[in-house]
């Protein structure tokens, strides 16, 4: 429907909570927001039955979802299987992610997601490539057979994708003075992961224009009190902005409190890291020639290693209300609009107002989601 109006829900703003108010949608944008009693008479009106209407949750670490991996099946129907498989769980935009792997696989990955934005799948609004420059003293699940230094054209490569965000996670003391700045300077977010750096490898890091930090505590040097290490230098700068994963596993809830106390407000995003098993009723998956056994919620080896995880994101913002004790403001905001401000997104996401695409979801007091609208679409 081109235009349309949702009232009965408590509108959360992305700023603020709105009671008495409809949202009208025109187009694939938000139009107006107005009082309830001065809707339209010739609107299609939707019922929002008392829940909270928010804006889509927007997640740039999704390695699989709907028994989906992407570096399994790089296609554009791959990437719209974990993109369905997810947005039942309120994700309206995503980055597909690769996890470490050869380069011809990252050259398909990146044509897929390519094709995926012209083709229109909902949602898809780049790609992640999490390694392969990487260490490999910090390597995780991640093959470190195929984790190598970047080769003399990899920021041809890396700047390849013509029309979405490309997000590239990589270890900063392993590149060349200049690499991150070059990337930078072409418009590639880079983030420091799977890193062993110290302190200063990451203020120059910084220096260049590191955007900001993979799955913050994980497969990362951990802050002490005489080296910070990656994890302490992420949390004392005010200009990046850090990932966490909310699933209780792979950080503390107790630490998770800690980092968001620590870092600058607007500066810590929510990301899944998920796995194939998120929306899909086999738990178990193949990566790297292991297999990989999602229980309880959590994603790992036979050894126990954590490998992904079996979070999505509507899990990830009740986890940071009930496991940290996160007002639902700001734990809805690290889902939408500070990574809408990370991707450089955020004039047109993240938040319900006039202009800005109607991404939203609709979701009830046990952050069960029931309807979503991808510009204006359900």
């Amino acid at each position: 429907m081109s235009a349309f109006a949702i009232t009965n829900a408590r509108i959360f703003d992305g700023t603020d909570f709105l009671d008495g108010k409809s949202v009208i949608v025109r187009d694939g944008n938000v139009d107006k927001i107005v009082d309830a009693a001065a809707l339209p008479a010739d609107l299609t009106v939707i019922d929002g039955n008392g829940q909270m209407l928010a804006p889509g949750l927007i997640d740039v670490q999704v390695n699989g979802g709907g028994g989906v991996l992407l570096n399994d099946q790089p296609t554009v129907d791959g990437v719209r299987a974990i993109m369905q498989a997810h947005r039942k769980y309120g994700t309206t935009a995503m980055l597909p992610t690769l996890i470490t792997d050869h380069r011809g696989k990252m050259e398909t990955a990146i044509a897929a997601v390519t094709d995926a934005i012209d083709a229109g799948v909902p949602g898809i609004v780049g790609i992640h490539l999490e390694g392969p420059y990487l260490n490999p003293e910090r390597k995780g699940v991640h093959s470190a057979d195929i984790i190598r230094p970047m080769e003399d054209d990899a920021i041809e490569l890396l700047t390849r994708l013509p029309n979405g965000r490309i997000l590239v996670t990589m270890a900063p003391e392993k590149a060349a003075k200049g690499t991150i700045k070059a990337l930078a300077d072409k418009g590639v977010l880079v983030c420091a992961g799977h890193t062993a750096g110290n302190y200063a490898h990451i203020q120059s890091a910084i220096d260049e224009g590191l955007r900001g930090f993979t799955h913050l505590f994980n497969a990362m040097s951990p802050m002490t009190h005489r080296e910070p290490g990656v994890a302490g230098a992420a949390m004392a700068d005010d200009t990046t902005w850090c990932g966490l994963i909310a699933d209780g596993y792979h950080v503390h809830p107790a630490v998770l409190k800690v980092a968001i106390r620590a870092k600058a407000k607007g500066k810590i995003m929510l990301v899944t890291d998920a796995m194939p098993t998120v929306g899909a009723d086999d738990k178990r998956f193949m990566l790297g020639g292991e297999e990989i056994i999602a229980a309880d919620g959590r994603c790992a080896l036979a050894d126990g290693t954590l490998a992904g995880s079996d979070l999505d994101m509507i899990s990830a913002v009740k986890n940071c209300v009930e496991m940290v004790g996160l007002d639902l403001g700001e734990a809805l905001r690290m889902a939408s609009l500070y990574p809408a401000e990370f991707l450089k997104l955020d004039d047109k996401m993240g938040r319900i107002a006039p202009g800005y695409q109607a991404d939203m979801i609709l979701f009830d007091d046990a952050f069960n989601v029931s309807r979503s609208w991808i510009n204006g679409a359900e």
